[in-house]
């Protein structure tokens, strides 16, 4: 489902925030992969909170208490896969005092086309990002490599063009989540996790967006056990297409990473990309592990109460 399609229910999104929209995904369940319509196996009460009881931290405002404007990205993986990171992102801009709008019309960032050579269409995708994303005073995904693509637009144009001035400008104020909530807004999540987990560096994030010690820093502010795997920052196997170019390699590396999360005395398994824990979730389930996989915005949200990505939901 394109993210174009879904403009009523995103506009509903943008005007009365993430928890009440999860609200209505309870009483107007519908089809799988629609941000909002996700079918749950159990209602939590506590989640549908009314905009009056929102928590309003005021670190993330300007000067005169004026809330940061953050255009969401929602990411192709998380709106076709995993909504629940989409709301469990919003939530936590929130509650760092952000006015979080998530543009209707916004696409994919363009990262696919440009890693399998369609340059022509990748200038159009991130035409249509700047387009949807400049307005705001930031633009946030919980995602390093749709970031990381973002973060590439000025190469796409030649000097002179006034796009390359948009993307570069675009690019300055744009972060992936967990970046944005360190830097720019000093947030510190009061949600409990108290559990063992070890962490998987995303390659964009790691080397190009240089994300090593805020997901850390966050999630030991919730209580969570940090449990370093060996090579934790050596890529998973996916990389996108990658993985379908090279499934061989992809699985060997993925093989590698997985029998060093099972060796590591842990019970989640957690990440800021969505790409690399499905992958590494499909390994692991396919040999039979029970460690339970998430995004860590759902963690340090508080929502971590769908079932996983993969594994054994804790009772």
């Amino acid at each position: 489902m394109q993210i174009a399609q879904m403009k009523p229910l995103l506009q509903i999104l943008t005007l009365i925030g993430a928890y009440d929209i999860i609200k209505l995904s309870f009483q107007y369940p519908c089809d799988k992969g629609n941000v909002g319509c996700v079918k749950r196996k159990k209602k939590v009460d506590y989640l549908i909170l009314s905009a009056q009881t929102r928590e309003a931290s005021h670190k993330g405002k300007r000067l005169g208490n004026i809330p940061y404007k953050v255009g969401f990205m929602v990411t192709c993986l998380v709106n076709s896969f995993r909504p629940p990171v989409g709301f469990a992102s919003i939530k936590l801009l929130e509650n760092a005092g952000c006015e979080v709008t998530v543009p209707p019309t916004q696409t994919c960032c363009g990262q696919p086309s440009y890693n399998s050579g369609d340059t022509a269409g990748t200038i159009g995708l991130a035409k249509k990002t700047i387009q949807e994303f400049e307005k705001f005073d930031y633009m946030v995904a919980p995602s390093g490599s749709c970031m990381g693509a973002v973060k590439a637009y000025p190469s796409l144009f030649e000097a002179g063009d006034q796009w390359k001035d948009r993307a570069e400008k675009l690019a300055n104020k744009s972060y992936e989540l967990t970046q944005f909530l360190c830097a720019i807004l000093k947030y510190k999540p009061t949600a409990k996790f108290e559990e063992s987990f070890t962490y998987h560096d995303a390659c964009t994030g790691l080397r190009e967006l240089k994300i090593k010690n805020q997901p850390r820093a966050l999630l030991k502010e919730v209580g969570a056990n940090l449990h370093e795997m060996e090579d934790g920052d050596v890529c998973c196997g996916f990389g996108g297409l990658f993985s379908i170019k090279y499934s061989d390699i992809s699985d060997r590396i993925v093989n590698q990473k997985t029998d060093n999360i099972k060796d590591t005395d842990i019970t989640h398994l957690l990440g800021g990309d969505l790409g690399c824990l499905i992958n590494m979730a499909g390994k692991l389930k396919r040999g039979g592990s029970n460690i339970e996989v998430r995004h860590l915005a759902e963690v340090l949200s508080g929502l971590a109460l769908e079932p996983p990505i993969m594994g054994e939901e804790k009772k």
